[in-house]
């Protein structure tokens, strides 16, 4: 099996457009400075003893928010990668909705699990929580979940798919790539998303067999677009 890129920057920069940020549309009701101080308070009173610990499966790796102190490759079982978030801000817009990734349920998954600094977990968290969901009903939702490791399981913080929301969307790989392959916002294209992703899970020895046929299906969307 070829491990080499289908899609490239070449292909990006083809779909690449200058979008301006209108803010949220109408009807998108984001959370508050309340809501964040909620789920803060809500998962900091849930976290396990020890050191705080994040796992990072897609953008966390390539852009991480915040400090830590170690990292090691982790695995999940019971979630897996998948860009079943409906978007239509950001890396898309109305007109042109896109997707962002997200841990669904089912199958396993392998990322990078962070050690967090401790001396302030409120503000970790709450940084991570202001870049990881913004609108209601979450999408994106923190969850202390079990990831087993070279030395053996720990108890880490993820972002888990709210299935209950409206936004959440099951679709097969070639409609997946049809959208990610359209869409760019203010943030720059899903395409973008993608390929980062791959490239910095590569760099690390991580193969996930279903964004790697995405990313060739995106690419095969965007040439036949020529």
């Amino acid at each position: 099996m070829s491990r080499v890129l289908s899609l490239t920057p070449a292909h990006i920069a083809r779909i690449h457009r200058e979008v301006p940020d209108t803010g949220p549309p109408p009807g998108m009701e984001l959370h508050t400075d309340a809501d964040y101080a909620a789920w803060v308070a809500r998962i900091a009173e849930a976290a396990p003893p020890g050191p705080l610990r994040l796992f990072a499966y897609g953008s966390l790796i390539w852009k991480p928010e915040v400090a830590h102190t170690a990292e090691t490759l982790a695995t999940v079982h019971g979630w897996h990668r998948s860009f079943c978030l409906r978007m239509i801000r950001f890396r898309a817009t109305p007109d042109c909705p896109g997707l962002m990734m997200v841990l669904d349920r089912g199958g396993s998954c392998k990322g990078v699990l962070y050690d967090l600094p401790e001396d302030d977990l409120p503000a970790t968290l709450a940084r991570l929580f202001r870049r990881e969901f913004t609108v209601k009903p979450i999408n994106s939702m923190p969850q202390w979940i079990t990831v087993r490791t070279a030395k053996g399981p720990a108890r880490a913080l993820a972002f888990v798919m709210n299935r209950a929301s409206p936004a959440y969307l099951r679709l097969s790989l070639p409609d997946q790539a049809a959208m990610l392959a359209r869409a760019c916002g203010p943030l720059g294209t899903g395409a973008e998303y993608l390929l980062n992703t791959v490239t910095h899970l590569k760099a690390k020895g991580i193969h996930d067999s279903g964004l790697w046929t995405l990313q060739r299906l995106v690419a095969n969307q965007i040439d036949a677009a020529g």
